[in-house]
């Protein structure tokens, strides 16, 4: 299951003139009983919203005031999300004419025009205060809180991640929190500008429209939202015809093989960095240390130390922890009860909150031996974000290969990696000609759906980028790997093996060799080829390609895109 949660604006979404109809009540009763979790988030104050909502307790959390204060119905608890603006500014709004006013726990709020009366107040009074307007209403908060911020709190409180949850809205002040859901739904009577960026908009309007939603939801869990969702994909590198390789969030299990030494930790370190950067939650299971220095996570476990279940849950119950669990402190026959205990921990969390999102096995073949036999788990349906990394596709369990979706081949044999993976399903093998692939070069396959295999050149991960920084901008290259200022008849022969000497060089060469290469495509073609930098080739071939500069403009442009990406970072 993706969505654990439903996050629903009240006026003009749930309710009707403030009222939520009984067909609408029945749909909610009917998703909260599926085991999601219901989050009510309003501008409306508390107390208001108790009057007109009493069925309020079939939400587990609601955020009111438009993000400044969640209420957990079940235990009347109430928490400020923010400080309130001081006494006198609702008293100098009141003295100049500004009516009606309401004064919340936190929010203060009136009606259009008197927008104006209010920035005013705010600005001679020196607070940190904003705007939210919501179809003529007129709320001030403190700075930086919103709907996004309130749904945010409720979702830490409950355990749960805005990658599980859909959002559903009708104004201005729903773009906030729908954005951070991870599917975004307007009804149908919501503003266009909400329609436009929501992921889908219902036929029906208000209550019709969250109950068509919640229908949706119990019948196939927005499966069919899938294909709008690109967004969220985490790419992996890029193709031949510069095309990136994206790879879905939910739902797909990798295997990344290949022969020893060919960089698998550096390509899913790469992923996971990038992963992590969208917000996205991953455990490793980590039997060789080769992650305890990996970037966003947090190492549990010592070679001197054993890290227990208990401890790598309490962890992994954070949603935006990630968690890389340390093997090496466990004996190599005490293992396979160890990971059996904590894998049963980690899908159990996952049944419960959808998380984590992703849960990585290095070293799979000695922690899903062949032998294997998944007595805990539905294969292949619970092996949904997994990635699963080996020298040994072959000495895998067959039941956790069949759940594959693409297998990624390193190395200096990928055919026969993927020949070797096939081969142990029982299925026959798709063609891949022979190939040594380089250190960040891979062979991609879609076994499901199926496709012809790939090549494509990973994104490094950010350590490894750093140094690719410090090798091009202050390194030493090769003469074969060099550029050279020749000039139109050659007569030149100034070398420039890093990219610091040669800016030092285009600075002092004359126009006409300046121009030469540059009419020649020979710069981008070096950053392309000896730099291996596409995007700075491509960037560099543009300005190769503009006609109308002139050497000096051409120049300046050329060393600008250099220093954004080495100079400065080196």
């Amino acid at each position: 299951m993706r969505y654990y949660a439903l996050a629903t604006d009240y006026d003009g979404t749930l309710a009707t003139e403030g009222r939520v109809d009984e067909a609408t009540l029945a749909a909610l009763e009917r998703l909260r009983n599926s085991g999601r979790r219901l989050i009510l988030v309003t501008g409306r104050e508390l107390d208001e919203l108790l009057q007109v909502f009493p069925q309020v307790d079939l939400f587990e959390s609601v955020v009111a005031e438009n993000g400044a204060l969640l209420y957990r119905p079940a235990t009347r608890e109430i928490k400020l999300l923010a400080e309130a603006p001081p006494a006198r500014f609702a008293e100098t709004l009141r003295a100049r004419g500004v009516g009606p006013l309401s004064v919340g726990r936190v929010i203060v709020a009136t009606w259009t025009p008197h927008e104006t009366a209010v920035l005013e107040t705010i600005r001679e009074l020196g607070l940190e205060l904003q705007v939210i307007f919501n179809k003529g209403a007129v709320m001030v908060l403190p700075s930086g809180v919103n709907k996004a911020t309130g749904l945010a709190a409720a979702l830490e409180a409950l355990g749960l991640s805005p990658h599980n949850t859909v959002g559903v809205g009708d104004a201005e002040n729903d773009h906030a929190f729908l954005h951070l859901c991870e599917a975004s739904v307007a009804v149908a009577n919501a503003l266009p500008s909400l329609k436009e960026q929501a992921d889908w908009v219902t036929q029906g309007s208000r209550g019709a429209g969250v109950t068509e939603l919640i229908d949706h939801l119990l019948a196939a869990d927005l499966a069919d939202l899938e294909p709008r969702l690109t967004r969220h994909e985490v790419p992996l590198g890029r193709r031949e015809g510069e095309e990136t390789v994206q790879l879905k969030p939910y739902g797909v299990s990798v295997l990344l093989a290949g022969t020893s030494g060919g960089g698998k930790s550096t390509l899913a370190t790469g992923f996971l960095e990038r992963l992590s950067e969208k917000g996205y939650q991953f455990c490793i299971i980590d039997p060789e240390g080769d992650y305890q220095n990996l970037e966003g996570a947090v190492v549990l476990g010592t070679p001197q130390r054993a890290p227990t279940v208990a401890e790598a849950i309490q962890l992994i119950e954070a949603p935006d922890q990630n968690v890389a669990i340390n093997l090496l402190g466990i004996t190599m026959e005490d293992r396979p009860a160890y990971f059996e205990g904590l894998l049963t921990a980690v899908m159990e969390l996952r049944a419960r909150t959808g998380r984590p999102h992703w849960i990585v096995i290095d070293e799979t073949h000695h922690l899903l031996p062949a032998a294997w036999a998944p007595a805990l788990l539905t294969v292949p349906k619970e092996l949904q974000g997994f990635l699963l990394i080996t020298v040994h596709p072959d000495r895998i369990s067959r039941a956790v290969l069949a759940s594959i979706d693409l297998i990624i081949a390193i190395g200096s044999n990928p055919e026969e990696t993927i020949r070797t993976f096939s081969e142990t399903l029982g299925e026959p093998a798709p063609s891949v000609p022979p190939v040594s692939l380089e250190p960040g070069e891979a062979i991609a396959w879609w076994r499901r759906p199926k496709s012809e295999p790939f090549w494509f050149r990973s994104i490094p991960p950010r350590g490894e980028r750093l140094r690719h920084l410090r090798k091009y901008a202050e390194g030493e290259l090769g003469a074969d790997k060099s550029f050279y200022f020749r000039g139109p008849e050659g007569k030149l022969n100034l070398r420039a093996q890093n990219l610091t000497l040669f800016l030092q060089l285009a600075d002092g060469v004359d126009n006409e060799t300046w121009m030469h290469h540059l009419r020649q495509g020979d710069y981008s073609r070096w950053f392309r080829e000896a730099i291996k930098d596409d995007p700075l080739a491509d960037e560099a071939a543009q300005i190769e390609a503009a006609r109308d500069l002139s050497a000096e403009e051409s120049r300046a442009r050329i060393r600008e895109r250099i220093e954004a990406r080495y100079t400065h970072p080196a």
